[in-house]
């Protein structure tokens, strides 16, 4: 039996809808990796450098819209309100050095629920998928720690950006 437990609360049909296209694109990794791995490819090998990449174009610009490297920067243009209903995001702290959040649902795992993923395949794809908001700390000057996730089967994922 499956120990990652991820059901939402907010059922908005708006939500509902954001939520369904961010299981589309997560959807898309799985089939990718899959394939990749059918044809000897072995995913550890390139997808976390892919990833990251995605994270620190989308950080750069993230930056460049906010106009500054201060994490309160980074809640206001990718945090917002929208995406805190969509993930159902607790904002615990939030300062020009540390950004720390908690988020209770993700539809990403859905996605690999979905798809009859194991909780393993399911913590590494999520592993993988971590990178790109790595790299969006990078783009801060910040690093990402990770103490907690849905994907491993803990009740929330412990999402803090902090300044070193």
């Amino acid at each position: 039996m499956s120990k990652v437990v991820n059901e939402p609360k907010i059922k908005n049909p708006l939500i509902v809808a954001i939520r369904e296209q961010l299981e589309h694109r997560a959807l898309w990794m799985y089939l990718l990796l899959d394939e990749a791995k059918k044809h000897g490819l072995e995913a550890e090998k390139f997808a976390p450098d892919a990833i990251m990449r995605c994270g620190l174009y989308q950080g750069g610009n993230l930056v460049k819209k906010g106009g500054t490297t201060s994490l309160k920067g980074l809640k206001k243009t990718l945090f917002s309100k929208a995406a805190q209903w969509v993930f159902e995001m607790q904002i615990l702290r939030c300062d020009d050095d540390h950004l720390d959040i908690d988020f209770h649902y993700c539809p990403l795992v859905k996605a690999w629920q979905k798809q009859g993923c194991s909780d393993e395949e399911i913590s590494c794809l999520c592993d993988y998928a971590m990178c790109g908001d790595r790299g969006i700390g990078k783009s801060y000057g910040c690093e990402l720690d990770l103490p907690a996730t849905i994907a491993r089967g803990d009740g929330v994922c412990k999402i803090r950006y902090v300044r070193r």
